[in-house]
């Protein structure tokens, strides 16, 4: 059961991946946007751009038309998003219109307050800017440093990812202790596969729930591909379970409990394969004297 949800993860997690269409910014329109005076474009694990839930958030958007018509903006979208999956998004309606040739700023308050519960960590943010048709115009990737809460839906999708690995792991090692593992080393070997692509998985949410590094694709991929092969060797490696042994300790009780069966039948002669009288045939039950007879005077 453990191994199906981690599989069905990993396969939903792939299928986001591959099926998510790339958005095509407008190359005519250039753009630049700082957060409480810092340039996104430049921010880096080291050096993310904060985003506080207890205050709101300065941002700057310049745009440059170096079309021949005009650029009309409808609105600017923050979003932070992790294997394709979108944790946090601020959507900020605006309407400007931008000149042909020309360049011009907007300046806004972005309010935060609701970050605390959707994610928390280092986290990959795009910038978007959008037409009045949803046309992407322009956008930009950074890094940045949620100060949210592990109770929020990043937290405790990285928890349950934790649960379900701790008991994916535990019935690894249950398996491997009681000798139940499959005799075939393959199959071993793919039993052990689902912990360690979990194991994996809850290492990079923890470096990004760390602060220690922003989690992107070829990072996860990393770190689930290698712990999945390590742990596919260790079960390919794993001894066969001598199940012949088992089989010949389970034959010897079985013979001991028939052998007691036998010791009881012939003592009691009641139940058994030979069954006994209660008295030795060739005597009888033994004599008895009929009541008042022989009596003592």
């Amino acid at each position: 059961m453990i191994m199906r949800w981690l599989i069905a993860l990993v396969i939903a997690l792939g299928t986001v991946l591959l099926g998510a269409p790339g958005a095509g910014a407008a190359e005519s329109v250039g753009m630049t946007v700082t957060v409480n005076g810092q340039d996104i474009a430049t921010a880096s694990p080291t050096y993310p751009v904060r985003l506080d839930p207890h205050s709101p958030a300065q941002v700057t958007v310049n745009l440059d038309n170096a079309t021949a018509a005009p650029v009309t903006v409808a609105a600017v979208d923050l979003s932070g998003h992790v294997l394709g999956l979108t944790f946090f998004s601020y959507h900020t309606a605006v309407g400007l219109t931008v000149a042909p040739g020309q360049t011009q700023s907007l300046d806004f308050e972005l309010d935060l307050s609701g970050l605390d519960g959707q994610a928390t960590g280092l986290i990959n943010g795009t910038v978007t800017v959008r037409g009045d048709d949803g046309t992407v115009l322009a956008d930009i990737s950074t890094v940045t440093d949620v100060r949210g809460s592990l109770m929020s839906v990043y937290g405790l999708f990285g928890l349950a990812l934790a649960l379900l690995t701790a008991l994916a792991v535990l019935d690894a090692v249950l398996g491997i202790a009681r000798r139940r593992l499959h005799e075939n080393r393959w199959r071993r070997g793919l039993r052990m596969l689902t912990p360690g692509v979990g194991i994996g998985l809850v290492l990079a949410f923890t470096l990004s729930a760390t602060r220690v590094w922003a989690p992107t694709l070829d990072r996860w991929l990393l770190l689930a591909g290698g712990f999945a092969v390590g742990f596919f060797i260790l079960g390919y490696l794993t001894p066969t379970p001598d199940t012949a042994e088992d089989e010949d300790e389970d034959d010897m009780v079985d013979d001991e409990l028939e052998d007691g069966d036998g010791v009881d039948d012939d003592r009691t002669g009641r139940i058994g394969e030979g069954p006994t009288d209660r008295w030795p045939s060739d005597t009888g039950p033994p004599h008895t004297r009929p009541l008042g007879t022989n009596r003592p005077r």
